[in-house]
Order: structure tokens, then sequence, then C-alpha cells
């Protein structure tokens, strides 16, 4: 086992400065909007992972990946961020990958590509999986 940790200040409004080893990432929004969201950094995630990922499973497959890219979309509803509803719930509704493989592969091979880097990504494992979160005050 490996245990990752973030820790995340708050600076002022909205915005907060997230650590992990020695990088220092800032999470923002408007008014001030000096970063990325929270959700937006989720999609950051995920398309790391699954950029990481194909290039794992190409080096070990020795597959000639020339390229991998994925656009991701997602929606939610920024009531319930706000308190205005109790409707639906905080997090994404759907997440859409639009997923490029440059690779001299047939369709069908680039679907079970993309199938072996789906189910070796943590974060979609994270994101399509109940993880446990325990609070503890401190």
């Amino acid at each position: 086992m490996k245990t990752v940790k973030v820790v995340a200040t708050w600076k002022k409004e909205l915005q907060l400065e997230a650590q992990a080893r020695k990088h220092t990432v800032v999470i923002d929004q408007p008014p001030t909007d000096e970063g990325p969201n929270p959700m937006e950094y989720v999609l950051f995630s995920l398309g790391g992972c699954l950029g990481t990922v194909a290039s794992i499973i190409s080096r070990q497959e020795r597959l000639d990946l020339q390229g991998f890219s994925v656009e991701l979309e997602a929606d939610f509803n920024p009531d319930f961020l706000f308190g205005r509803t109790t409707e639906g719930r905080a997090g994404y509704t759907e997440i859409r990958a639009k997923v490029k493989i440059d690779a001299d592969m047939t369709e069908e091979e680039k679907l079970e590509y993309l199938e072996k880097i789906d189910a070796r990504c943590p974060i979609s494992d994270n994101l399509m999986n109940s993880t446990p979160i325990k609070f503890t005050l401190v």
C-alpha cells in the first residue's frame, strides 16, 4: 500500500492553496479566479490518470503509441453547492470522455486498449466506486 497526502489551506474568499509533495496548486473560482476550481481538478485528475496509465500499458505491451488525449466534460448542479436545493446530488451527474488514441491499431484494438486503461486507472475507479471518507477534527 502507498499513502498519498495533500494539505489544502484556505487563503481568502473562495481560494485555497493545496500542497502535495513539493508541488503547490491554487484552487479558486470567481471572483478572484486565480486557479481552477475543485470540480475542474477532478477532471484534471481523471485526464492525467488516464494518460499516465495509457503510457504505462503502451510500454508494458510494447505498443507504438504516438499520441493520447482525452477531452472531459461533466455536469453538476451548482444550486446544491450553494444550498439552494437538497434535491439531486452535489457531485457530477455524468462525466463524458472523448478519447483520441494515435496508434497503429484497429478501432476494436483501440477500444480494448481503452478498457484496459480504464480498468487500471485509480481515479476512474474512485469516481465509479464508493470510497469511504473518514473525517477527524484536529
